[in-house]
């Protein structure tokens, strides 16, 4: 099973998924296999990304960033905007909002968040709270030119279609490691990005809560 509609996707986002506003702990379940393993709740670092939508007709757009490639941490990694929650952010839904913001120039105060899944562990000690959300129907990006290379979009009919979930297997640090890949139009989406968008895949249309399932 995959997407239909636009109007499906949200209906199964409001069903399945946790409301924007509700307070959610990590489950602990690693987003790349292998990574992290020792963590504790306690170690864990809070993070929020936003799935934010545009509307295109019988589809959406998805925004995504390219990282530029001068950046200390993630260079030239295709994310969604988001970042570590901040203390003078009120929530994990507001560190969302204002890194859109931030990264893109999505006005906060015009973003409709709809839903958010279980906060995913990633190998650098992240707790990722995933939100998806709608922007405005006429917003146009303004990336930040010290965080983002380039903002593009990608259909939520494409990142809804197993058969475009390509699981791939590598070797790091002594260890073979397990990861999701998303390749759209020379674009390669991976990682802890493209492990969110597979769970977010299991959990609307398989009600699958766990990890991977690898």
């Amino acid at each position: 099973m995959s997407f239909t509609t636009k109007q499906d996707f949200v209906e199964r986002v409001k069903k399945h998924l946790a409301p924007a506003d509700a307070d959610l702990k990590s489950d602990l379940s690693p987003v790349v296999i292998g990574d992290g393993s020792g963590l504790t709740t306690a170690e864990l670092r809070p993070a929020a990304v936003l799935m934010g939508l545009i509307d295109r007709g019988d589809d959406c757009g998805v925004l995504f960033t390219e990282r530029p490639k001068t950046m200390k941490a993630h260079a030239g990694q295709v994310a969604l905007p988001g970042g570590k929650v901040d203390i003078t952010d009120e929530n994990a839904a507001a560190a969302a909002l204002r890194e859109a913001e931030e990264e893109i120039g999505a006005p906060r105060d015009q973003v409709e968040l709809i839903g958010q899944t279980m906060p995913f562990r990633s190998g650098s000690g992240y707790s990722i709270s995933l939100f998806i959300g709608h922007y405005p129907d006429n917003f146009i990006p303004e990336p930040c030119e010290y965080e983002v290379d380039e903002v593009f979009e990608t259909p939520l009919s494409f990142l809804m279609n197993p058969d475009n979930h390509k699981r791939h297997e590598r070797e790091f640090a002594g260890a073979m490691r397990q990861y999701y890949a998303i390749p759209h139009e020379g674009r390669y989406i991976w990682g802890v990005t493209a492990g969110m968008i597979k769970r977010l895949y299991d959990r609307l249309y398989h009600n699958k809560i766990g990890s991977l399932d690898l």
